[in-house]
């Protein structure tokens, strides 16, 4: 069980404006392990059908391979509709998965996602084994197989606050960090890292895909390098994991255990970035978009 320690503050109560704006996230918490095939998982097996073909990258000619071989899709995450009940799934399908070519693509040199919405009852005979990355696979592409345990926390906007609201509370919050220590955008905002619904935890100037339909897309979810950055300690650290940070510090050795908890799926997207998955939640067959930024 992994337990986000409450807000050292009452975010609604300094700040009444932001009511409107509270969001549910689901953080993940992913931790090396064997996940089941049946379960949901990041970088675990999926629940495949057997009968229908793995997908290979449709854009080889990026990858310059001069073997000219296919380049089958990495498993990046599997959601059952029970754990992330806050996820507007399609009508009829209880299955998200998300999977990527572990090489870079334009425009932003990084995995472009795909997407699969799925019932389980309509799989039949599961594929029994993935097929393995391409033997030039760049490593921090593959997520390393992870066993998740959801938990919904409440979060509030950082970047994207609108502009109008961000200076009305500009003061509240320069006198909250003066008095309590505690910053809204690190401690009381966006909770980070892989997780799914809420608000994406951008480095860079937030960018909201629009569907073909017109309406804007929603954050579906979030795959990043690591689950917490410096400062993320304070508030962002389970309360299960506190003893195994003592003495934890980027340059502790790589034996240190806040290594396995930083980084459990052993990703590095640009410098410590994140991909952000969007869907539409006007349009039945969930049409998604994505967005990519880093330090």
């Amino acid at each position: 069980m992994h337990t986000t320690p409450r807000g050292p503050v009452d975010v609604e109560a300094v700040l009444p404006q932001l009511r409107a704006l509270a969001r549910v996230t689901t953080r993940l918490h992913p931790r090396r392990g064997r996940p089941s095939v049946e379960g949901s998982s990041v970088g675990g097996p999926l629940l495949w059908p057997a009968d229908e073909p793995w997908p290979t990258c449709a854009d080889a000619l990026l990858l310059e391979h001069p073997d000219g071989a296919a380049v089958p899709l990495v498993p990046v995450l599997q959601l059952l509709a029970e754990d992330v009940p806050d996820v507007p799934f399609p009508k009829g399908s209880d299955v998200l998965q998300v999977l990527w070519c572990p090489f870079d693509h334009d425009p932003w040199s990084a995995p472009v996602p795909q997407l699969r919405w799925r019932r389980r009852s309509a799989i039949g005979r599961p594929l029994a084994t993935m097929p393995a990355p391409h033997e030039d696979a760049d490593p921090w592409r593959v997520p390393g197989a992870c066993v998740v345990d959801p938990e919904r926390v409440v979060e509030y906007p950082s970047m994207d606050l609108p502009w109008e609201l961000g200076s009305e509370i500009e003061e509240p919050v320069r006198r909250l960090r003066a008095e309590t220590g505690w910053d809204y955008d690190y401690d009381l905002s966006v909770a980070p890292r892989i997780k799914v619904g809420g608000y994406p935890g951008w480095t860079q100037s937030p960018d909201w895909p629009d569907c073909a339909c017109g309406a804007r897309m929603e954050h579906l979810l979030t795959v990043a390098s690591w689950e917490f950055s410096r400062g993320d300690e304070r508030r962002w650290i389970p309360l299960e994991d506190r003893a195994a940070m003592a003495g934890w510090g980027f340059d502790s050795s790589d034996e240190h255990p806040w290594r396995a908890l930083q980084n459990p799926a052993g990703l590095m997207l640009g410098d410590a970035g994140g991909i952000y998955i969007f869907t539409c939640v006007s349009c039945p067959d969930r049409p998604h978009d994505y967005r990519f930024d880093c330090s």
